[in-house]
């Protein structure tokens, strides 16, 4: 396994982290106020790390990054509010069976529009990993309608995929600076957007929870995902990022004490095929250039 397939596997592991214990903390945050302390939390911690690293030889971002930059904050921003107004409107099993779609709007975008090399075993891994995340989300047949509600959610899928692209083209800058950025102004703009829709603080004494589970679910993990992506690329981060939904549905197993039925057991043999798919597969040009130099190059 290499470097950057077990960095892609250990930033999933830690935001699904955030499935369970969000849950326990949205008995205290409302929602949106909950994300914003989430990426607040990510942002503040890469700060801190930012001022007790003794490495300062990373890349720093330049004017040419800008555009993407600006991209990634305001979609991190635009995705959680088109969520919120698909959850407003469509089943809350719906809302969770289509943000899946973030896995095939990355690969999409990655192909389309910025000319990232995707093979067919590839394309096959990523929709082993996609039917897995479904019946992971899936409730039934009775619970499954398209609304206006899931268009937004749809909506929201494809900002996070164009967002994750976004970033595939900055990370090989700074990727504690690229946390740093997302947190403290995404964070920043979800906390203004809560303060729009009405949402308060209910009890402050779960705000440090919360920014102590942002820093580790979202700063470190979007800390690692970037160094994937630099060694990856989009589409191949995203198919191992997307064991996300099974880790963490695991933990709530065990934290929740509930027991699985046979649905997540299948799930289980899809994800395992789908991301053998996606971790044998080797784009041509890293072959014929490991052939040349004999460093084979993920």
């Amino acid at each position: 396994m290499s470097y950057g397939i077990s960095l892609a596997i250990l930033a999933a592991a830690l935001y699904a982290i955030s499935t369970p214990f969000s849950k326990i903390l949205l008995n205290y945050l409302p929602s949106t106020m909950m994300a914003a302390f989430l990426y607040l939390g990510a942002g503040l911690g890469m700060l801190l790390l930012s001022l007790l690293r003794k490495n300062k030889n990373e890349k720093k971002l330049s004017k040419k990054d800008l555009p993407y930059t600006i991209a990634m904050v305001v979609l991190d921003i635009a995705a959680p509010i088109f969520l919120m107004m698909g959850l407003e409107e469509a089943r809350p099993s719906n809302v969770a069976l289509l943000n899946n779609f973030e896995i095939v709007a990355t690969a999409i975008i990655a192909a389309c529009v910025f000319k990232e090399k995707i093979s067919p075993r590839l394309i096959l891994g990523i929709l082993f990993v996609t039917l897995s995340c479904c019946l992971l989300s899936f409730n039934g047949a009775s619970d499954f309608s398209f609304s206006k509600g899931s268009s937004f959610v749809l909506l929201a899928a494809s900002c996070w995929g164009l967002e994750n692209n976004c970033t595939r083209m900055i990370s090989n800058s700074d990727p504690l600076q690229i946390v740093l950025i997302k947190g403290i102004f995404s964070g920043s703009g979800s906390f203004v957007i809560a303060l729009i829709r009405g949402e308060r603080i209910n009890d402050f004494r779960a705000i440090i929870p919360v920014l102590l589970l942002g820093f580790v679910a979202y700063g470190l993990s979007i800390y690692f995902y970037v160094y994937a992506q630099r060694m990856l690329g989009a589409s191949r981060t995203g198919a191992y990022y997307a064991i996300a939904p099974f880790i963490g549905s695991f933990l709530s197993l065990l934290i929740f004490r509930e027991i699985p039925g046979t649905i997540y057991y299948i799930a289980l043999c899809l994800m395992l095929i789908g991301a053998w798919l996606s971790s044998s597969d080797t784009p041509l040009k890293d072959l014929l250039k490991g052939k040349k130099d004999g460093n084979r190059k993920n």
